[in-house]
């Protein structure tokens, strides 16, 4: 992609253009305490021979180790055409596309990427992205609160085994904002939500209850009878669903005796790398009757008069189109490039491919966790089935054995002490379709090791009299 910059002839000839003589001359509004000044601790520009080495030097800094951790982001194949395509100038550097008849293209993609959303999801409408899944889950309880008898009622019931990053940025967001946000304890055998803890909760009205499927631990919740139960309650059922599991498991739309009503989650399973942790790309899905408390943007397509296919915004309740009081949000991206590389992703894919996709990952989990049984203490935490991950209990503390395995070049998983320090010592292991048997192997025969080691550390033998 080009890169044209401005010779110094002609920003003095702009700036002369406009009667001022100096770029700072522009901002001179801003009072001077509020002013950075000169920003010393930024290094000297380089050449781009030289950033290039040194992005290359940190990239590898981050090795390449055989990656067993999953907790919301996942090491899935990603087809070289993805990002091939992406890497067009037109496609690489798309942004908001204000003028439809000069964002065809654009629109389109963003058209696609909705249609396959509420099919995934079998759910009516969906917008053209959001940040993130925590910040779409955010904006799904602000929808339905808003939803929720003209907004009077703000509790909504969130369990604790939702991801621990989407509680923590659902109550940054929401917290400000007089909505009461109840934890739900979870079912210490199963892992999952049950009725009976709901039950206590029901004697206050609340506006929805969210429902993770698979929720953090990998378990898979009774998704039916909880939509079912909230509904009956008067409330909105949210789902915070991973979408590749959706190519297997039943849709948010299909849950209970209605369908849930709101559906949202993270993209990043389709197309979007590692990336030492982003950016990802949120989806937020939900029926016709909520379509106008949706946030940031719909693409809609129509025929003109001459029957030709054209695409243009539809429905953009954001503060940058309509009067701020009474947009919905102030969300102002679409996230483009993740988009087209979700949308390019799940074109490539098709339902079969995602679902032999899932299926593998689903295979490949249960055979790395059968194969780490095997070491003498290592158990799962929960008795109910999983999808893609499952939490294990080990026999030594997880920070220090996930530390060991690092040493030999493997994430072992993720330390659920932090977050849920009643499974202390335990993980959550999660095997792609990118691990090989070989690659499970390798872990299991690290793992064997690393305890035992510790195990006589603990407990050396007494030499003999």
């Amino acid at each position: 992609m080009p890169f044209i910059p401005h010779t110094s002839d002609q920003v003095v000839a702009m700036l002369a253009a406009i009667g001022v003589a100096d770029i700072d001359d522009l901002f001179d509004e801003i009072p001077p305490e509020l002013q950075t000044g000169e920003l010393t601790a930024i290094p000297p520009a380089l050449p781009e021979m030289d950033v290039a080495r040194l992005m290359a030097s940190r990239a590898r800094q981050d090795g390449q180790p055989l990656c067993f951790i999953g907790a919301g982001a996942y090491d899935h194949h990603i087809p070289a055409v993805v990002w091939q395509l992406l890497s067009r100038g037109e496609l690489y550097s798309a942004y908001t596309p204000y003028q439809a008849e000069a964002s065809q293209g654009t629109l389109q993609i963003l058209y696609e990427f909705q249609s396959m959303m509420t099919a995934l999801t079998a759910l009516d409408v969906s917008n053209a992205s959001l940040y993130d899944g925590a910040s779409a889950l955010a904006e799904a309880i602000l929808m339905a609160v808003r939803s929720s008898r003209h907004g009077k009622v703000r509790r909504v019931l969130v369990p604790r085994n939702l991801h621990p990053r989407y509680r923590a940025v659902v109550r940054t967001i929401v917290a400000q904002q007089d909505i009461d946000l109840v934890e739900v304890p979870f079912d210490p055998a199963g892992g999952h939500l049950t009725q009976a803890a709901l039950e206590p909760l029901a004697t206050e009205p609340f506006a929805a209850l969210v429902i993770p499927q698979p929720n953090f631990f990998g378990v898979l919740e009774e998704v039916d009878a909880l939509t079912d139960w909230a509904q009956a309650q008067g409330a909105l059922v949210i789902g915070v669903v991973n979408p590749l599991a959706l190519a297997l498991l039943s849709p948010p739309g299909d849950w209970g005796s209605r369908g849930a009503d709101i559906a949202c989650g993270e993209a990043q399973p389709f197309g979007m790398p590692l990336a030492s942790g982003g950016p990802y790309a949120g989806f937020l899905c939900c029926k016709q009757a909520l379509m106008r408390q949706l946030p940031g943007r719909i693409a809609g397509r129509t025929q003109d008069l001459d029957g030709k296919i054209g695409y243009t915004l539809t429905l953009q309740a954001r503060e940058q189109h309509i009067r701020r009081s009474r947009a919905t949000s102030n969300i102002c991206t679409n996230q483009g490039l993740l988009v087209n590389a979700a949308t390019i992703h799940l074109a490539l894919m098709g339902a079969e491919g995602l679902a032999r996709v899932a299926a593998a990952c689903h295979a490949h989990t249960r055979l790395l966790v059968e194969r780490l049984r095997e070491t003498p203490g290592v158990v799962p935490c929960f008795d109910r089935p999983v999808f893609h991950e499952q939490a294990l209990r080990l026999p030594a503390p997880a920070g220090d054995v996930l530390r060991s395995l690092a040493a030999h070049n493997i994430l072992g998983g993720y330390d659920l002490s932090a977050d849920y320090p009643e499974l202390e010592p335990a993980i959550l292991v999660c095997a792609t379709e990118l691990r090989t048997a070989e690659d499970i192997e390798a872990y299991a025969t690290k793992l064997a090791r690393v305890i035992a080691t510790r195990s006589q550390a603990r407990c050396p033998v007494e030499p003999k009299l």
